[in-house]
Formats: C-alpha cells, structure tokens, sequence
C-alpha cells in the first residue's frame, strides 16, 4: 500500500491570518510539523499542500515537498483531494498544519494495515481533560460507539447533555485523518447539507449521507494553534522541554 502524509497549509485564516509562517523558537510553525511527521516511516511520502507563494518560498528555504493548491478550497478535505488528484496514493493521511507538538502516538494508530473497500475515514480523539475545552467552540467534540468505534455525531456544543449522570468522558477530535480516494472523491462530489452548515464540521457531510467515521483513542496530548494565544502556550512547551 502508498500511504502519503498531507500537510493543509493555508495563508488566510479568519482567527489567525499567516498561521503556517508564525514563528516558534526560529522556525515556522510550518516546519515542526513537518520534521515530526517525516520521522514516521509508514509513510511513502511527506508533502505540504499549500496555497501561497509566501509559504512556497519557507517550504524551498527548508526543503519540505509541497504541492501547491488553489486558495479556493472551502476547507481542508477538498485540499486533500485536489493533492489526491496529482499523487496517486491508497491512502491520504490528513496532519493539521496548526499541530507543530504533534507526535506519532497521536498518528500511528490511526494508520490503516489494510485496503478498504468504499469511501473510507479514520480518525483520532482523545478524552478531554480540560473542563474549558468542553464548551469550547474551537474544540469538536465526538460521540463515539463504545462497541464500534464509530462516530454518532459531531458538535462544536458539549454532546450527549448529561441530564442523567455526570459521570461521563467527552471525546475530542485531534487534527489527524486518514481518507481513501473513493472518500475524498465522494466528498467534492456531495453538496453540503444543512448538519455540516449548522455546526460548521465538515464531517458531517460524510455522515448525514451514511458514511461511517472510525475515531481511534490516542493517547498523547496536542495543542492545535487556533489563535495567537496559543502559540504561546507552545512556545512554553518547548521552552519548558528544550530547559
């Protein structure tokens, strides 16, 4: 099987515009991500999908492959396909770019060890640990079947309510994925519908259409870069790490 590793690196972000070049300890976010994935060797190949010249000119500075996509794309999963559609490829394993503490307990398992048949979607979460990130709405939470693995929804609100018991383990989605073809092409090829509109959650387009998604636990803890104020908190870290 080929398995590449997709990098979505976008200049223009509402919250966080040039988000990939922001600077952690002299580099660019950009390019923790990069390092630490390519340290995985299940992966055929490590490319960054990028959409602007500026991010370009860091990739040939620290010679990390990319592909260049249009500046159009809606959002990340039709980014991977447009990537899909120049390398060839069983599968496409999706790392957020936002991700520069990402580390391979939180992408190894979520690796497939064999072809699937139909579109096909793995996932990683984890349980939250923080009682801000529960109605924290830059923070999806999963419902997941405990017998399946699979996701019974997605929200960007704390889901189930816990009118019943307290005592309950909210999912979060961590910035990993794994697509086949068949999948990102259904994708582009489905028009969004009024779930995804709503919670803003791009896979909900998979499962109101009957798609399963299969989440994975991980264990490692990530801090995705959302606004400036958490870069902060990763600089911290590594500062911390490095001392």
């Amino acid at each position: 099987m080929k398995i590449i590793a997709v990098i979505p690196a976008r200049y223009s972000s509402t919250r966080f515009p040039g988000k990939p070049l922001a600077d952690i300890c002299g580099k660019p976010m950009l390019w923790w991500v990069y390092q630490r994935v390519s340290k995985i060797n299940d992966f055929d190949e490590v490319v960054c999908a990028i959409d602007d010249e500026r991010i370009k000119e860091i990739c040939e500075r620290y010679e990390m492959n990319y592909v260049m996509t249009k500046n159009t794309h809606p959002e990340h999963i039709s980014r991977i396909h447009e990537v899909s559609e120049k390398i060839d490829a069983d599968y496409y394993m999706c790392i957020n770019g936002d991700e520069p503490l990402i580390s391979q307990e939180c992408i190894l398992p979520i690796i497939p060890t064999e072809k699937h048949d139909g579109p096909y979607f793995g996932g990683a979460m984890r349980v939250l640990t923080d009682p801000a990130e529960t109605i924290d709405f830059a923070k999806i939470k999963l419902v997941v079947s405990e017998q399946t693995g699979k996701c019974l929804y997605m929200s960007r609100t704390p889901v189930p309510y816990p009118r019943g018991t307290l005592l309950f383990k909210y999912n979060k989605y961590v910035g990993v994925e794994c697509f086949n073809k068949e999948a990102l092409n259904f994708f582009v090829s489905t028009p969004m519908n009024d779930l995804e509109r709503i919670e803003d959650i791009d896979h909900l387009r998979f499962l109101a259409n009957g798609i399963d998604l299969h989440f994975h636990y991980v264990e490692s803890e990530s801090i995705s870069v959302d606004t400036p104020k958490d870069l902060e908190k990763i600089i911290k870290v590594l500062i911390c790490h490095e001392n």
